[in-house]
């Protein structure tokens, strides 16, 4: 239990930030985090190589979201969720307000993607070990992604001119 504290201590900011982000509001981070925290304590032990951990806890915690959001028929981030925003994790509302529309205008695993790399600071390789996928597939969904985010930006900026 001690070697799987220390490893988690290392990851537990991280993996709210994500859940945060997927979800959408941190009452519901919070449980996928505990769930996914759980799910990886009763599993530990088949872990093979500790160096694995960071990958395997956050593909834990992306189903433990997937599967939270298939339960309730949700598969997109709600806005309506922005109310209970933790001020100290959030600069200002209106600009988490935008970045949480614009990440709905992106697929789930696009958005996951952005979040991870963005948010989360992973690099395309760990991201793919994550998520099972290419490398090259993860980085072309980026590529795609940010492409879409910048002609959303650019249709925001038309319409308010």
């Amino acid at each position: 239990m001690e070697r799987f504290m220390e490893l988690y201590q290392e990851v537990y900011k991280d993996l709210y930030r994500l859940a945060y982000y997927y979800m959408g509001n941190g009452e519901d981070a919070q449980d996928m985090v505990q769930d996914t925290v759980l799910a990886a304590y009763a599993h530990f032990h088949k872990l093979k190589q500790e160096s694995s951990f960071r990958p395997w806890i956050f593909r834990i915690l992306v189903n433990q979201c997937k599967s939270s959001l298939k339960k309730r028929g949700r598969r997109t981030l709600f806005l309506e969720d922005l109310k209970d925003l933790d001020p100290e994790k959030t600069t200002e509302l209106s600009s988490q307000t935008e970045v949480l529309e614009l990440l709905n205008t992106l697929g789930e695993e696009e958005r996951l993607i952005v979040v991870l790399t963005v948010f989360g600071g992973y690099k395309g390789e760990e991201i793919a070990r994550m998520l099972n996928r290419k490398h090259s597939t993860v980085r072309s969904k980026y590529q795609r992604a940010l492409k879409k985010l910048r002609q959303e930006l650019e249709r925001e900026k038309e319409m308010q001119r």
